[in-house]
């Protein structure tokens, strides 16, 4: 460093980069120019010591925000949306210069291959796509999310200190923004109608929305429980710690009153239990097929119409109790125009089954398919999401095989799970298996109810322990082998 500080070139650039920044400052009077030194310095890093700056940049992910910009049309998170740029390009320089970077064990591995398949779809079905710009876009949120997620990984955790440290870049901030939102909504009453105005801070939004906030929380909860697990021989301040972090956790996801993150806990827990006694092969066939059984039931002579919401009696509720009462009797807004989507999306899927109409292409072609008997008082769509369900989002977008990738992507993330926390003797590394299940457990259950993976906090707890499995799968193969040699000798 001091070497680089003694350069020409570099002390000619910093002084070029702060007289730029001063200027465009004084000249638009947006704060966030003022970041552009430390960008720069960011990026000398990455060229110096990219593992150290990849620390930095998992750090960024629970406190960045989202900027909108011409008119709304476009946005960027900030910071690590352009950190996830810089992580992409490099990848992509070291993997030509390199192609073997990538390990043959780690292309041999089932979960590798679904994801590469499915990558390979989403570029099918953008070259397919009727909404070619809005699908590019996707494809390459896509890419720098599979590269700094689900790739750069393999390089950077290698040991047992790099689960702790990488639990601890992503742990720490989210920490930090869930005092903060809770602060807030308690000055607010903790009413269920501001919880997306607690979500702000200095002028912005700390996540999307308040399932957003709840998805991150609730995936992030069940390594917490694990990792306080593992301190009952540390401390008492360092257990106190944990058991404080827990606390903050639970008041996030419960004053956060979304439905999807309750139910996500204690799925991901039970994930948890079901690996230990080797019972986790049995959950996604379950599920699966009661959903099978539950549309052999609904479609034929239209028996779903049975269930069609009055219009003047579905509303949106100003308390939770109210909302969770008339979630059950099946009057309630954002339940039955979830119900609206739904019906629209199998029925749209028929039009295009093989590739969709394309990434981002639903909000724009759903509203013909759908049955006016569900219309609720938000039907009208402004904000333009989508299908609120991951399944039906990629059947409607990326058609067939995109659906049936992530429906066997999922049931084969937790048999790997389970046979790794089986085969590991190791107590800190069973902990770990067994932490990113659950939290995989817990990101299911949110995105059956939503569609958050290509979003950069959600995506990240998605993404990254799958990446982790497999890594934990291939150091538990190298660990067995090492005791067999062992007992050979």
């Amino acid at each position: 460093m001091l070497t680089l500080l003694k350069n020409t070139w570099f002390t000619a650039a910093s002084v070029s980069v702060l007289f730029l920044t001063v200027i465009l400052w004084g000249y638009t009077g947006n704060y966030l120019v003022l970041a552009a030194p430390i960008a720069f310095l960011y990026f000398i890093l990455i060229g110096i010591n990219w593992k150290t700056a990849y620390w930095i940049f998992l750090f960024t992910i629970p406190l960045s925000i989202q900027i909108n910009f011409a008119g709304d049309s476009m946005a960027i998170t900030l910071p690590d949306q352009p950190l996830m740029w810089s992580f992409l390009i490099l990848f992509l320089i070291i993997w030509a210069r390199n192609p073997a970077i990538l390990p043959k064990w780690w292309w041999r591995d089932k979960l590798v291959f679904i994801a590469v398949l499915q990558f390979f779809w989403v570029i099918v079905s953008v070259v397919c796509s009727k909404v070619l710009f809005f699908s590019c876009k996707f494809l390459l949120a896509k890419s720098w999310l599979m590269v700094c997620y689900f790739i750069m990984p393999l390089f950077i955790f290698t040991e047992k200190k790099d689960f702790v440290r990488g639990f601890k870049m992503l742990l720490i901030p989210t920490v930090i923004t869930v005092v903060i939102i809770v602060a807030h909504h308690a000055a607010l009453g903790f009413r269920f109608n501001k919880v997306q105005r607690s979500l702000e801070f200095l002028g912005q939004s700390l996540y999307y929305n308040h399932v957003d906030y709840s998805s991150v929380t609730s995936m992030l909860f069940p390594c917490v429980i694990v990792a306080y697990s593992l301190t009952k021989k540390r401390s008492w301040v360092t257990r106190g710690v944990m058991l404080g972090i827990i606390l903050v956790l639970i008041a996030g996801i419960v004053f956060a009153q979304t439905r999807a993150a309750y139910i996500a806990v204690f799925f991901g827990i039970g994930v948890g239990v079901a690996i230990r006694m080797k019972l986790v092969n049995f959950i996604m066939p379950t599920i699966y097929g009661l959903l099978i059984l539950m549309l052999v039931y609904m479609i034929p002579n239209n028996k779903f119409l049975d269930f069609r919401p009055d219009y003047n009696n579905t509303y949106m509720h100003k308390d939770f109790a109210a909302h969770m009462i008339a979630t059950i009797r099946g009057k309630d807004m954002s339940s039955m125009e979830r119900v609206y989507r739904w019906i629209a999306a199998i029925r749209m899927s028929k039009a295009n089954p093989f590739t969709g109409v394309g990434p981002r292409g639903f909000y724009y072609y759903y509203k013909p398919y759908a049955v006016t008997a569900f219309r609720t008082y938000v039907s009208r769509n402004p904000e333009q999401s989508t299908t609120h369900n991951y399944y039906l989002y990629m059947l409607v977008e990326q058609g067939y095989p995109a659906m049936l990738l992530y429906a066997l992507l999922i049931p084969a993330i937790f048999a790997k799970a389970q046979r790794v926390y089986h085969r590991f003797k190791d107590k800190f590394y069973r902990a770990a298996t067994v932490a990113l299940a659950m939290t995989i457990g817990a990101g299911f259950i949110n995105n059956f109810f939503s569609e958050l993976i290509e979003t950069h906090k959600v995506g990240a707890l998605f993404y990254l322990p799958v990446a982790l499995l497999i890594i934990l799968d291939q150091k538990s193969k190298e660990m067995e082998k090492g005791d067999v040699f062992k007992e050979l000798n």
